[in-house]
């Protein structure tokens, strides 16, 4: 049976990141649902070796107005009784966190991020080996989450204190986006809502984008190859 990577979308762009770039190099395939077209996600089985919730435009607690929220929840929930490996990027983080109880929205000084910043691991993040030591790394948001109860705190940013964590031994929250390539970010700097997010230039983010790809390429696919390959 083929390995298979479950991955949860919340918008149509083009499915070229590195998540599926990895699993492409390790000839794993992949599964996309987008349940906020009303696609239904299939159940667990022996083939699932992890999961990852990607970002997108929706506030994780609004679930009234957005009910497929409930179905990804189920989908969190029994990926956590079922000890599947998983990882959350900036939405699905804030799943993940608000699913465990944690509080998710926007800070009280209404900060936002779009462009390249720095992360600085703590020292729970250097000890796991989680992040050795700072990495500019890729931002488009202005919720961000708390840490849940029982989980561990891996980086913060200057503007937010909470960038990663992980939970127990195989569940990650990231409020940053190393999935996202050149080509991605660059097609994130034409959209109309980048340019109400955070204070970076256009031309301080290029700048920053090609200084930093490849450090956190490199960074980013060694944290998959740690979570969703078998030991």
């Amino acid at each position: 049976m083929r390995r298979k990577l479950v991955l949860i979308r919340h918008g149509e762009g083009p499915i070229d990141d590195r998540v599926v770039n990895w699993a492409s190099l390790n000839c794993i395939d992949i599964k996309i649902y987008k349940p906020f077209k009303g696609e239904l996600i299939e159940d667990i089985d022996d083939s699932v070796i992890g999961t990852v919730l990607y970002g997108g435009q929706y506030n994780v607690f609004e679930t009234q107005d957005f009910p497929f929220l409930e179905d990804e929840y189920q989908w969190i929930r029994d990926c956590l009784t079922a000890d599947i490996p998983m990882l959350g990027i900036c939405q699905g983080a804030q799943q993940i966190a608000y699913h465990l109880g944690a509080k998710v929205g926007p800070l009280d000084s209404k900060a936002s991020e779009f462009g390249y910043y720095q992360i600085e691991p703590t020292p729970e993040a250097v000890a796991c080996g989680f992040l050795q030591k700072p990495l500019f790394v890729t931002q488009a948001h202005s919720h961000t989450f708390g840490i849940p109860a029982g989980a561990i705190r891996l980086a913060g940013s200057k503007l937010f204190p909470n960038q990663a964590f992980k939970y127990g031994e195989k569940v990650y929250g990231f409020q940053f986006h190393p999935e996202v390539t050149i080509e991605g970010f660059r097609r994130w700097q034409k959209e109309d809502w980048s340019r109400q997010l955070g204070e970076q230039s256009p031309k301080n983010q290029t700048r920053l984008m090609y200084k930093s790809d490849a450090s956190q390429a490199k960074w980013f696919y060694k944290f998959l190859d740690n979570l969703f390959q078998e030991k």
